[in-house]
């Protein structure tokens, strides 16, 4: 749930961990009862948050018993989780720009963790706006080609008729990208032609990606993504580091 919109290694990406995904799950759930609150549904054909939501659900497996489960908790009385998002900005080793987007129960408990994880990995936390600029919201959508048995150009016209902005192929992967707006209609209209996805959400893209060459810097900002992600408040990390 973090990096940049390169998909190299799509096995990477469908073996996680139990742990890694059990942590997925528990942060998307989360995101799921804010969406339910927030619009004020749990019908995702009228809450246009909530269905963004449960598409990045479907895209890492997350069963539809679980996904239902958390709007019901969400939509029940007892209810009383309450989150507010909050965004920090930073850089981290060799001017990596890096975006954390977190939902917290206590701003006090959240803000010195995020600054300490970027401190001790040779970061420094900024202003909001420091990085945000050289990224752009967009809707990313990956389907899985590894086993080449999807026509590219097929999967392209489906794409593109179904509103999306641009199509590519990278190795094993399709990834087709969309106005954030249209994300929902895109994932819509191609899950009815029968496509499953591998990510499926509104991501921060960058416009220009870092290579970093020192190997302490590596490890440092590698270092940082996991302490960031590790982190039960944080729900994305978005960076421009070129790691692939």
């Amino acid at each position: 749930m973090s990096g940049h919109s390169k998909w190299h290694n799509i096995q990477k990406t469908k073996g996680a961990a139990d742990a890694k995904r059990s942590a997925a799950f528990t942060k998307i759930a989360r995101e799921i009862i804010v969406a339910v609150k927030e619009g004020g549904s749990g019908d995702p054909n009228n809450n246009s948050r909530l269905a963004t939501v449960i598409a990045k659900a479907k895209a890492v497996n997350m069963p539809n018993d679980n996904i239902k489960r958390t709007i019901d908790k969400a939509l029940g009385a007892g209810n009383t989780d309450s989150y507010e998002a909050v965004t920090y900005e930073g850089y981290g080793p060799g001017g990596v720009a890096v975006i954390v987007e977190a939902l917290t129960d206590n701003r006090q408990r959240t803000a010195p963790e995020v600054r300490h994880a970027f401190d001790k990995c040779n970061g420094n936390l900024g202003a909001i706006g420091c990085v945000s600029w050289s990224f752009d919201k967009k809707g990313v959508i990956v389907i899985d080609n590894e086993e080449g048995e999807l026509d590219e150009e097929t999967v392209m016209m489906d794409a593109l008729d179904a509103g999306a902005a641009d199509f590519e192929a990278d190795g094993p992967a399709l990834e087709i990208t969309c106005d954030p707006d249209a994300f929902n209609d895109v994932v819509k209209a191609l899950e009815e032609k029968g496509y499953s996805f591998v990510n499926a959400e509104v991501e921060m893209v960058p416009q220009n990606y870092i290579t970093l060459s020192g190997e302490g810097d590596v490890k440092n900002m590698q270092k940082l993504i996991d302490m960031l992600e590790d982190n039960d408040d944080v729900q994305n990390v978005w960076h421009n580091w070129d790691n692939d």
